[in-house]
Formats: structure tokens, C-alpha cells, sequence
């Protein structure tokens, strides 16, 4: 499958990673130094152009910006686009961590989606970018949960096999409003982490008794 990611972080080239181990045709795009979405992009053995580049050659576009350069950033990909399933990664942590700028009443998914009409929206924030760059986001004998929320079916059953793919669980949270749950629970997990000393080698589980 062809893949264009929007962020050449961590996040974004932590799925490079993973997703490129499993046959994917990837272009990594948005990056403020050119030379280092080069260079990253190398290093993981995949391609690297501008973000309407990435739009237009993605059968998947994956959006994995720090929020306050998600719009700036989908702007780069025009007006002009076809219906394309976006698989959004993004939260929307204030940059210094200490809360959401928005939530519960909408969603950075929501948010995304008027943004780009061409978006059919996909709602799956991936496991921490630590765990994935180590090639394997399985937590001991334990395999994180991902939550996926969309209005479309069919794009949702495409972000929830790759989300399976990258070795994660992938569980059908419903529409894209519930987008409006799944960001603070992935806010939970930055402050466990990262505020509360636990670490990023960290995940959601969802049990259920069979």
C-alpha cells in the first residue's frame, strides 16, 4: 500500500519504521530543515517529497503533527485533492504538555476533518513513538490497545489493519465524535509518562471477559 506521512518526527517516521518492515511503499513530507526529512527518510529506506507530493502519490495519508503545525500543514496538500482515507495521529497537547486545547465538546479528529473535505477521517493514536522505534510495540507479553473511531466503514477496516499490522490491537471506538474520548485518554498516558515519571514503554489495554 502506498503510504504519505505528514510529520517527520517521532511519530511519523516511528510508523516509517514499522510500516516500511511490512512491505509498505512510504513518502515521509513536512519537516522545517529539508536535509533532515532527507536524511531520515533514508534512513529508514523510503521516499521524501513535500506534503502535497505525499497526498497525491498516499492511497493512506497519516497526519502526525504536533497539533499547532497540523493546519499549517494540511494546507500544503491544495484544494484540489480526491477522497483519500487519512489515518490522524495527531492529539491536541498544549506545547508544554500541560493539558488539551481542545476536547470534549469536539476533537482534533473533528477538527481535522473540516479542514479537509477530502478526508475520508480515521481517529487512531498509535502507541508512543519510543515504543516504536524500537521496532515492536508489544509491552512484555501484553499488546497495547489502539482505539479507532470514524464515520467511514471502510476507511476505518484500512487504519484498523494497519494498526494491527504495526503489532498493536486495534478496537472499533465508533464514530469519529468519540474521537472527543479517545484524545484525553491518550493525554492520560503523556502524563503517566512523561509527568508522572512511568515512561513512555507504556499503553491502554482493553479487557473484556469472552
Amino acid at each position: 500500500m502506498r503510504i504519505g506521512i505528514i510529520g517527520a518526527g517521532q511519530v511519523g517516521s516511528g510508523l516509517a519504521k514499522l510500516l516500511q518492515l511490512r512491505g509498505h511503499d512510504l513518502m515521509l513530507s513536512y519537516s522545517r530543515d529539508r536535509r533532515k526529512l532527507a536524511a531520515t527518510a533514508s534512513r529508514f529506506g523510503v521516499r521524501h517529497g513535500s506534503v502535497a507530493e505525499a497526498v497525491e502519490f498516499a492511497e493512506v495519508v497519516v497526519v502526525a503533527t504536533p497539533w499547532t503545525a497540523t493546519s499549517a500543514a494540511l494546507h500544503e496538500a491544495g484544494s484540489s485533492v480526491a477522497p483519500k482515507v487519512v489515518w490522524d495521529c495527531t492529539n491536541a497537547l498544549k506545547p508544554d504538555l500541560s493539558g488539551l486545547q481542545i476536547g470534549t465538546t469536539t476533537s482534533a479528529g473533528e477538527e481535522i476533518r473540516r479542514l479537509i473535505p477530502w478526508g475520508r477521517v480515521v481517529k487512531a493514536i498509535p502507541p508512543f513513538a519510543e515504543l516504536m522505534h524500537t521496532g515492536s510495540v508489544r509491552l512484555g507479553e501484553q499488546t497495547a490497545t489502539v482505539f479507532v473511531a470514524s464515520d467511514d466503514a471502510a476507511a476505518k477496516e484500512t487504519v484498523m489493519g494497519l494498526v494491527q499490522e504495526i503489532g498493536a490491537e486495534a478496537v472499533d471506538a465508533g464514530p469519529l465524535a468519540n474521537a472527543r474520548y479517545i484524545e484525553p485518554a491518550g493525554y492520560l498516558l503523556v502524563q503517566l509518562a512523561y509527568m508522572l515519571g512511568r515512561g513512555p514503554k507504556i499503553g491502554l489495554s482493553l479487557v473484556s471477559q469472552p
